[in-house]
């Protein structure tokens, strides 16, 4: 008997934007956590997270904003569409322009045995830091299959104009 084929887990996530003079700036957000320390050029990503079935992508981009910023969104947002990383998960992504401190950057926490093997749990941060890039550095940044979000942006602000 054939194996149920098991569904893509989804993820969802807001890419804040705003205009510094004529230049775009995006908001990305650095993981937590031992395993992505030392890694900066290709780690970043749009803060976001999964949800299931019961859950609307936009209300799920949200609360997670929320949950991994400590800010609460509201306002227009623009449907990015979706993008798959390598491991299969179906990325939903919205854009909104706004602001944010990084400073103020408070994040939900994960826990995790650490170091391994040593049956300590350690609490760590889902994200780390937070940055303003400008959208052609961002592109360095942003995980290689969230690059195409940061085009879709570009495009829409160059039809909107």
């Amino acid at each position: 008997m054939p194996r149920p084929k098991l569904k893509s887990k989804q993820s969802a996530g807001i890419l804040l934007f705003r205009r510094v003079g004529r230049k775009i700036e995006v908001l990305l957000a650095h993981p937590g956590g031992p395993f992505w320390k030392n890694k900066d050029d290709g780690a970043w990503s749009i803060p976001k997270g999964e949800y299931g079935d019961d859950e609307e992508p936009l209300a799920a981009a949200k609360r997670e904003f929320a949950e991994e910023t400590g800010l609460t969104l509201s306002g227009d947002f623009i449907p990015l569409g979706e993008v798959r990383q390598p491991g299969g998960k179906i990325v939903t992504a919205w854009a909104l322009e706004g602001d944010f401190d990084p400073a103020s950057l408070r994040s939900n926490t994960f826990s995790l045995p650490w170091p391994p093997g040593s049956g300590k749990l350690q609490e760590f941060p889902e994200i780390d830091r937070a940055e303003w890039f400008p959208l052609e550095f961002a592109r360095r940044k942003i995980l290689n299959a969230q690059a195409e979000v940061l085009d879709r942006l570009a495009q829409y602000l160059a039809d909107v104009r």
